[in-house]
């Protein structure tokens, strides 16, 4: 009985974090379309190759969409090697020592 209250409260701390985060993002996403909305005057943006005038409000939404893309990826690669990391160290942990020889002095000598 303890370990079914244990698992319904710990789902249920899961749901209200996600709640907080997607309150926190809705807020984020907000202010900065305000700022974006705000600022419409027309910019130079320098690139390497040239220059280009565009109005501040796509240069902010652009920028923050890059930034959000990056974080992404980042975030994508890391949760891709943690998750091979765990695979191998189950993999480990599953390991039968008697039938790979590391028990009853049965281990391979390294000369």
């Amino acid at each position: 009985m303890g370990s079914y209250i244990t698992y319904h409260l710990l789902e249920r701390v899961n749901v209200m974090k996600v709640q907080w985060m997607f309150l926190l993002s809705l807020v984020f996403a907000i202010i900065i379309a305000i700022f974006a909305v705000i600022n419409v005057d027309s910019v130079t943006v320098n690139y390497l190759f040239g220059k280009a005038k565009s109005p501040l409000i796509l240069v902010i939404l652009g920028s923050v969409l890059m930034g959000g893309f990056i974080v992404g990826m980042i975030s994508m690669v890391k949760i891709f090697t943690l998750r091979r990391r765990i695979r191998a160290l189950e993999k480990e942990a599953n390991m039968d020592p008697v039938k790979d020889g590391m028990i009853e002095g049965k281990a391979p000598l390294n000369e």
